[in-house]
């Protein structure tokens, strides 16, 4: 049959409650996935798949450092969390201060590009550039900068003693409010931009309908901007959260080798100069384990079930 008589063959009608018709092309579509299909099952499914697999090896009796065996050696995993629960948990806990650091700065700087400055296109994208600029600069040579800046004999340590939040031999640097700090302005664009696209999606018109029903601008920010833009704050902290999570730049520059080293820097150590690879992959499992659960109560909390 030609191509022009299978396209003038009338189609069956379907049939009241019963299945959809089938929607044409449908192989050609799955020909499309197949190359996103064997990306994924290469570099994300198989490296994984390593992944737990190292994480279960035993050492080789007698045998050299780096040497193991495959093997299941469920022991790895108590053994692991038993010596590195800390920085587990300060990795958590310093990428959630971070978070909502950038949140609280991140949120005014979208609101001002997004609401603000809405219909002066210049001004708008000017306004972005500078939020990605930093992106154009080493991601290392930043937080050395905050190193510089955030350094004793700085401006900033010097006008937090004048102010006397900090004592006089107070000091910034090396401390896990540094590492925070730097956190925050590393990963503060994936914040901002996700703000920004959800508040300039919205309508201007309920603004002024919130005005004219006597709202103050504090209930109308309350009551319909912020609902309205959650799918943004769900994006951006994810964006922020995750990334900061596993981090180890930040730790590594801003603070010390005591109380602010973070779980990526325990992973590095492992793998790269203790050749403890079963280790380093429980705690490389333990960590995506915990930002899936956590990531995925979040998003459910949030209201945002689509987004998962």
């Amino acid at each position: 049959m030609s191509a022009a008589a299978a396209l003038a063959r009338p189609r069956a009608p379907a049939v009241p409650g019963g299945p959809p018709p089938a929607p044409a092309g449908g192989r050609g579509a799955r020909r499309l996935l197949l190359p996103g299909v064997l990306y994924l099952a290469v570099f994300f499914v198989l490296p994984v798949g390593t992944l737990l697999a190292t994480s279960l090896y035993a050492p080789v009796p007698g045998g050299e450092l780096g040497q193991y065996t495959p093997a299941l050696r469920w022991q790895n995993y108590p053994e692991a969390l038993g010596a590195f629960w800390p920085q587990l948990l300060r990795s958590f806990a310093f990428a959630g201060a971070a978070t909502v650091a950038a949140l609280l700065v991140g949120y005014p700087m979208a609101y001002v590009i997004a609401v603000r400055a809405r219909g002066r296109r210049t001004l708008q994208g000017l306004l972005v550039v500078l939020v990605v600029a930093p992106f154009f600069t080493s991601f290392i040579l930043r937080t050395i900068a905050w190193k510089q800046i955030l350094a004793d004999g700085g401006a900033v340590v010097g006008a937090l003693r004048w102010l006397h939040v900090l004592p006089p031999d107070g000091r910034v640097s090396a401390t896990s409010a540094a590492v925070v700090v730097g956190l925050t302005y590393s990963f503060l664009p994936f914040m901002v931009l996700p703000l920004f696209a959800a508040l300039e999606r919205l309508d201007p018109r309920l603004l002024e309908a919130g005005a004219d029903l006597y709202a103050t601008p504090a209930t109308t920010f309350r009551r319909v901007t912020l609902p309205l833009s959650m799918p943004g704050v769900v994006a951006g902290t994810l964006l922020t959260f995750i990334p900061a999570v596993g981090d180890y730049v930040n730790s590594s520059l801003l603070g010390n080798s005591t109380t602010t080293v973070m779980i990526g820097q325990v992973v590095d150590g492992r793998f790269f100069r203790l050749l403890d690879y079963p280790t380093a992959a429980v705690l490389s499992v333990v960590l995506m384990v915990a930002i899936l659960v956590l990531v995925t109560a979040y998003v459910r909390r949030a209201g945002t079930e689509d987004l998962v």
